[in-house]
């Protein structure tokens, strides 16, 4: 037989063992698992089901299902032991689907045997259930092996594969996790379903509350976390392995991804009926069956690892005589300068959002304050990280990167990579364990977006770039304002979002103009150098009235800001926008220079002053507008 006629067995075995899952899923969501009583492998004391009992008939059908998987896995086992050598892969994925497929009969007896379905809400059914997900999980990663490698693509290599390699174990583990979370939270819904939204709400937060109810509050969290986590893993693939498949599997993962995100939030909404539930489980099948293709596309034993390659020999002279890297190196990678104002930002946020809570606090507001500063340097210090092994090819070529220890190779970009992966996880724990889980997601989520969406997807292709990337800015303030409230509830956090988002342009095309030389020597699209000046300074003016707008918004929809705050953003904004008509009447480096460094300027204050106008207020010593 043919290789082909053996992929086209094995990927037509995996579909039909999604539906089994699926079916699984119903039986579950039916109250249909105890159908068939204690009774395993046999239905009912007659070993046959009552064709008047639907749980019965339902169960049954799940066992006869489960059944045909297993031939056809001894099939599919045979098979690959005629077909292939005794070395190739196909022989261990085949042998590895068997082997699960037999656990995962097995752990199907227990919950039968031991009663754990239907109305069951122990502990025992938790557990026994995660191992379940988590066999099923393995058995589809290896049915999806069988048929990779039996399409002819090549084996994997797991040695000396880098931050790379360890960053896709990291996904393998986190989605692993996600699916237990997602399996318990199934159940609670199942068990304790909630008549309203707000009566879910409620049950959830409840001290009181059944362990399965209390746990399904933190699923949406690990959702959103993993599946950044995901999206960042599967770009950097893209860019660290090259090739057709890595690039194709990566947008695979980003659909699954945002249609996994979508349904959850229906199914959130609509308090999860059973075919929502159905499909969420289907997808979360499909997300972690594309991570598998990612792994095996970037670890193919013939992918090129982009992090060892190095551009120009004659930096492996350079790095060898400027020596070992110091800490001030590893420090140049973080891009400190850029990272000062966005940690302001994140700092302000935090008084603006509580303006008592280092003094209501006492040592925990102290070191709530410390781990949010650090946190929040470590998640964009990553970004930056990254951001520099990414761009190394063309930092190279501009005068004003030229000497990055990336670019001269002081720091080997597969060092930087560790280095960044460790900052991220860093920066995750600190914020977590600190915080919460969700100032810790923010943080990762505008990581996610500066290197995904602005790094390696718009800044090369687009001038829109820094108007839709830059909104990986605007997420410290969300972190700082989640941090010291666990919520994002309030309007004014999503405003201080909305200024830093409108503000960005202005201050970045103002810089744009004094190197747009530099960007055009490496061919990046900044505005300057696709449009010209002056429809650039035009930009600037626009983006700057509407900075002006959005910052004066939160008085009148916010009944915490007073007249402190609307008589100095009166006056920054007045500066902003002269700064920016002298611009318009005279395009010029000075004028230019004197906008970029005062847009610095007018944001920290404009932050300073609202943090220290809902202290005064918050006291009641004036009144509000």
């Amino acid at each position: 037989m043919r290789r082909l006629n053996f992929s086209q067995f094995a990927w037509g075995l995996l579909v039909y063992n999604l539906a089994v899952i699926v079916w699984g899923a119903f039986v579950r969501a039916s109250f249909s698992g105890d159908g068939c009583g204690a009774h395993w492998p046999n239905c009912g004391p007659t070993g046959l089901p009552d064709a008047h009992q639907k749980p019965m008939l339902i169960e049954f059908a799940h066992r006869a299902s489960s059944g045909l998987v297993l031939i056809l896995v001894c099939v599919l086992f045979v098979w690959a032991l005629i077909r292939y050598p005794r070395a190739h892969p196909v022989r261990h994925a085949a042998l590895a689907s068997l082997l699960l497929t037999i656990t995962e009969a097995l752990l199907g007896a227990v919950l039968v045997k031991y009663q754990l379905v239907a109305h069951n809400p122990s502990v025992s059914r938790a557990v026994t259930m995660s191992l379940h997900l988590t066999n099923t999980f393995l058995l589809l990663g290896a049915l999806t092996l069988s048929a990779w490698w039996g399409s002819g693509q090549p084996a994997v290599r797991l040695k000396r594969q880098g931050a790379l390699g360890f960053a896709l174990l990291l996904g393998v583990i986190g989605t692993l996790i996600l699916g237990i979370s997602g399996a318990i939270t199934a159940l609670g819904d199942m068990l304790f379903p909630a008549t309203t939204l707000l009566q879910g709400l409620h049950e959830d937060l409840a001290p009181t509350a059944h362990f399965l109810v209390r746990l399904r509050l933190f699923h949406p969290l690990i959702a959103t976390s993993v599946g950044l986590y995901l999206l960042l893993v599967s770009g950097l693939a893209t860019h660290l392995r090259p090739s057709e498949n890595s690039r194709r599997f990566a947008r695979w993962m980003g659909i699954a991804f945002f249609a996994q995100m979508a349904i959850g939030v229906i199914n959130y909404f609509l308090k999860a009926p059973i075919p929502m539930q159905l499909i969420h489980l289907l997808l979360a099948d499909a997300v972690w069956i594309v991570l598998v293709l990612v792994s095996v596309a970037a670890l193919a034993d013939n992918a090129l690892q982009v992090e060892t390659v190095v551009s120009d020999p004659e930096f492996e002279r350079q790095r060898v005589e400027l020596g070992a890297a110091t800490w001030q190196d590893y420090i140049a990678l973080t891009k400190p300068r850029v990272i000062s104002l966005l940690l302001f930002t994140t700092i302000a946020a935090m008084f603006i959002a509580r303006p008592g809570f280092v003094v209501e606090g006492g040592l925990h507001g102290v070191i709530l304050l410390f781990s949010v500063f650090i946190g929040g340097y470590m998640a964009a210090g990553a970004a930056n990280a990254v951001n520099m092994v990414i761009d190394r090819d063309i930092d190279g070529l501009m005068k004003r990167t030229a000497k990055r220890p990336t670019v001269t190779q002081k720091i080997r970009s597969a060092t930087a990579l560790w280095f960044a992966f460790a900052l991220a996880g860093g920066s995750f724990a600190i914020l977590w364990a600190a915080a919460n889980l969700l100032a810790a997601v923010l943080a990762l989520a505008g990581l996610v977006f500066y290197v995904i969406v602005y790094t390696m997807l718009l800044k090369r292709r687009t001038w829109h770039n820094i108007v839709i990337g830059g909104a990986a800015g605007a997420f410290p303030p969300l972190v700082g304002w989640a941090a010291v409230t666990g919520n994002l509830s309030s309007a004014l956090a999503w405003y201080l979002f909305a200024i830093i988002f409108v503000w960005t342009p202005v201050h970045f095309w103002a810089l744009a103009l004094l190197i747009k030389d530099d960007y055009a020597s490496v061919g990046v699209p900044m505005l300057p150098v696709v449009r010209g000046d002056k429809f650039t300074v035009v930009q600037i003016g626009g983006y700057a009235v509407l900075t002006a707008l959005v910052s004066l918004l939160p008085l009148f929809v916010h009944p915490g800001l007073g007249v402190f705050y609307l008589c100095t953003a009166l006056f920054l904004n007045g500066a902003l926008l002269v700064q920016s008509l002298r611009l318009y009447q005279k395009i010029e480096r000075p004028r230019a220079s004197s906008l970029f460094h005062y847009s610095m300027l007018y944001l920290a204050l404009l932050f300073l002053m609202m943090a220290v106008d809902r202290a005064i207020y918050v006291s009641g010593h004036l009144p509000r507008v």
